[in-house]
């Protein structure tokens, strides 16, 4: 059953959506038809959605990786890291699915009105608008850290993070994802080079006596705290709806998901084992620090590129999610009106400074990415996953019947689900632990301090 069939069972036609959930009378697609428009946004092919998915998604996550096995032992790192690859490009599929069979969906939002209503959409889409927030401030942290160590502590760390946002800004002002596309290639080049830099730096100065372990015993607290770094260095998901609906041809959204995923799995189990192999269970994180000043300085040095990119990328979401519920179908979203740009500069420069003002205010503000991270991205990646491929198997496929026939399908809808119900839990119960063992010892610092 195709997705007009869907419509004419609620009486509506395929063209009466609007992110806000009304009927609108305008085009079932997001952007609409845009031949004559002076903007237009169906511009990505999917070689560069797949870019700008790594750029965004293989960017300071990896970094974590090497201490995550340092605490488990490499074979269950890899183990984990695989699976988890595998279970993106899963609900990678799905989530695709729910976009084809959905058009008028642009965001999470959008997906939360039609699965759970006025509440669903408004949850999801300022969990969205959160997670991008503050993953943009984490980038703007890494940045600050890569200028920090290139200059050795030259300038007071506020101001490297000052300098750095308002370049995030900058890069993040273009209205559509295609004008900076080959700033996503460009990216995608910098983190395989910071990567590579860092492997061969550690491999040029291995560590002494090193230890090394297959498997290390751990108790649930210590080896899920060590593996939310595998697990959320694929939370890219809450970003696949807007990047999809600026394709030329969604359709072919999967080849860049098989590309995302392929390449993000093959990286990460690559330099995690490099780095391990080489600098032992004394890596830290961000493994970068690990290596020699020299060698740590040209890894940031490169990799402050990427930070960059994927810092101005989860800004420019946050922005556009709300320019297009504000614009959808009127004039300034395709026109180059003052209005429109006005919004448009105002929700980027927005977005950028709360990431800043958090990264700067907020002692425990590394803490609350993970809390975000657990809450938000567990379900953005894997858990909704499940209930997109049930509401679809329902509603476009005949109701109960076809749950009960493809109940392989439902089974593992279901087990998605759990499965994101599960990391959202155990994650936001080991941030929480964390913030709490931060303060007893002492080690969170004051707000606005160099």
């Amino acid at each position: 059953m195709h997705f007009e069939d869907q419509e004419k069972k609620a009486g509506l036609r395929p063209d009466d959506y609007s992110s806000q959930g009304a009927p609108t009378g305008g085009p079932v697609d997001v952007f609409g038809d845009e031949e004559d428009h002076d903007i237009q946004y169906k511009t990505l092919s999917w070689q560069f959605v797949s870019v700008l998915m790594i750029a965004e998604i293989v960017s300071n996550g990896m970094l974590s990786l090497p201490n995550a096995m340092a605490v488990v032992g490499i074979v269950p790192a890899l183990i984990l890291t695989i699976f988890l690859g595998s279970f993106g490009l899963f609900t990678a599929k799905l989530l695709i699915d729910f976009k084809l069979n959905h058009p008028e969906v642009h965001s999470m939002g959008d997906a939360g009105y039609i699965l759970f209503g006025p509440i669903g959409r408004e949850v999801l889409g300022m969990g969205t608008i959160i997670f991008a927030i503050c993953a943009c401030g984490s980038e703007i942290l890494s940045g600050q850290q890569a200028l920090s160590s290139l200059s050795n502590n030259g300038l007071c760390a506020i101001y490297f993070l000052l300098i750095f946002s308002i370049a995030t800004l900058l890069v993040a002002l273009p209205r559509t994802l295609g004008s900076v596309s080959w700033l996503g290639l460009a990216s995608v080049a910098l983190i395989v080079a910071c990567g590579l830099v860092g492997m061969i730096g550690a491999g040029v100065n291995p560590i002494p006596d090193r230890v090394v372990q297959a498997t290390v015993p751990q108790n649930f607290y210590t080896a899920f705290l060590a593996v939310t770094g595998p697990t959320f260095a694929y939370a890219g998901h809450f970003m696949f709806f807007i990047l999809i609906s600026e394709m030329r041809r969604p359709q072919d959204a999967m080849k860049a998901a098989w590309c995302l995923q392929g390449f993000a799995t093959v990286f990460y189990c690559i330099f995690s084992v490099v780095v391990y192999v080489y600098i032992g269970s004394t890596v830290v994180s961000p493994s970068l620090l690990s290596l020699p000043p020299v060698w740590a300085k040209v890894a940031f040095g490169i990799g402050i590129g990427n930070f960059l990119v994927a810092g101005a990328l989860y800004a420019h979401t946050a922005a556009k999610l709300l320019f297009v519920r504000f614009f959808r179908h009127s004039r300034h979203i395709h026109s180059h009106t003052i209005l429109g740009w006005s919004v448009w500069t105002t929700l980027c420069f927005a977005a950028v400074a709360i990431a800043f003002v958090l990264a700067i205010s907020v002692p425990i503000f590394s803490y609350l990415i993970g809390i975000s991270a657990s809450v938000f991205a567990s379900w953005y990646t894997y858990g909704l996953a499940g209930f997109f491929w049930l509401y679809d198997a329902y509603y476009l496929g005949g109701g109960m019947r076809a749950l009960r026939k493809k109940w392989i399908g439902t089974t593992l809808g279901v087990l998605t689900i759990l499965a994101g119900s599960f990391i959202c839990i155990a994650g936001t119960y080991v941030s929480i632990k964390l913030i709490v063992e931060a303060y007893a010892s002492g080690i969170v610092g004051k707000p606005f301090t160099c």
